[in-house]
Formats: C-alpha cells, sequence, structure tokens
C-alpha cells in the first residue's frame, strides 16, 4: 500500500521511472491491484493520472502499458527543458536556497560516479536540474518539470550505455553551478543551453543506434 502521505499514482511513478516496468511493459490490472490492494477503480485513476502526465499508454481493448518515447517526444522534452531552465537559471539568484539543493546534487553525482552508481548519478542529476526550476518559487513549473523529467527518465531506460549517458554530465553540472555562483545567471544559463543541446544530442544519438523512430 502506498504512504499516507503518497497517492497510487506517485507510487506507480516512482516504479516506472526506476525502470521496476520497462517501457513497452503491459501493466496487468488484476495483479496491480491485488499488489496493492486497491480496486480496480482506484487503480484506474492512477492510470489516468499516469497518461496525462505521458508516462503510461492506454489502448483501447487492450489495457495499459508503460509508454515507449519516440524520437518526437525525446525532441519535444528538450525543447521543454530548453525553454524553461536556462530562462530560470538566467533570471536566478545565487543566493537563493535552491542553490544549497543545487550543491548537495551535484556532490551526490560525484559521489555516485565514484562508485559507478549509473542509477544514483541519473537520479542526481535530475535532482540538480529540478533544484535550478526551484530558483523560480514557482510550483506549477515545478510540476512541469517533473513531468518531463519522468518522461525524460523512460527515455533514458531505453538506453543500454547508463555510464556514456550520464558519465559526462557530472562534470558539466558542476560547470553550470560553478558558473552561476561566479559569473551569475546569464552566464550559466548559456552553460546550460549548451549542455542540453549535447544531451539532447546524446539521447537522439543512442535511439538512432537502437533503430527507435
Amino acid at each position: 500500500m502506498p504512504a499516507h502521505d503518497e497517492t497510487l499514482a506517485d507510487v506507480l511513478r516512482q516504479r516506472i521511472i526506476a525502470g521496476d516496468f520497462a517501457p513497452g511493459t503491459r501493466l496487468s490490472e488484476t495483479s496491480l491491484s491485488e499488489f496493492f490492494g486497491v480496486s480496480r477503480n482506484t487503480l484506474r485513476e492512477a492510470f489516468r493520472v499516469l497518461v496525462e502526465q505521458g508516462l503510461i499508454e492506454h489502448i483501447p481493448h487492450r489495457g495499459a502499458s508503460v509508454a515507449s518515447p519516440t524520437v518526437a517526444d525525446v525532441i519535444d522534452i528538450y525543447r521543454a527543458r530548453r525553454t524553461i531552465e536556462p530562462a530560470v537559471l538566467a533570471a536566478g539568484s545565487p543566493l537563493h536556497p535552491a542553490v544549497d539543493a543545487m550543491r548537495d546534487a551535484v556532490e551526490a553525482s560525484e559521489a555516485a560516479l565514484s562508485a559507478k552508481d549509473w542509477r544514483a548519478v541519473g537520479t542526481s542529476n535530475m535532482a540538480f536540474h529540478a533544484a535550478i526550476v526551484a530558483l523560480a518559487d514557482s510550483p506549477r513549473l515545478g510540476r512541469l518539470f517533473r513531468d518531463i523529467a519522468a518522461e525524460l527518465r523512460l527515455a533514458f531506460l531505453e538506453i543500454d550505455s547508463p555510464e556514456a549517458l550520464h558519465a559526462p554530465y557530472v562534470p558539466r553540472n558542476r560547470a553550470v553551478l560553478e558558473a552561476f555562483l561566479t559569473e551569475g545567471g546569464p552566464a550559466a544559463s548559456d552553460e546550460l543551453h549548451a549542455y542540453l543541446v549535447h544531451s539532447e544530442q546524446t539521447v537522439l544519438g543512442a535511439f538512432t543506434r537502437l533503430g527507435r523512430r
């Protein structure tokens, strides 16, 4: 059962982006309702929420399955990220409390990199970007980025080389943070924009090698 402060949709979202259900996996209503001890109606409502967030696909007469991001999805995800993140960083203050979360995420990713814990590196990386968005003090932007990040983690699950996917961006996170603290938001924003362009190219290149469309 979900904890009191979590909804079933929250629990399913975390399990999906953690890779417990691979992209394309069919989600059995019978098995999941029994596992979580909830009614099918409750489970279907959680599915509906995750369909809206792009994490689940529902096909009539075939049921629900974990979404498999396409090349077009990846392009749109990064288009949204380049619209949001550099703008927030450019206008942000190095004195904002979210800077502590940015620093913590960078340090966590560096530790995970040393341990070659690629899942932890990926999680810390997304925490760093979520902290950037938090500089805007906008709960709506925060929710939007949470959904974008979850879809991106699904795309990451399709790629069979997590080291190549995550390792290069640990020092780039540090560079963005240091630019923000020493040169200010506009300089860090430029650094981040270039970073996101490169990240998109990396993911699209991996999709191309996998024959994804």
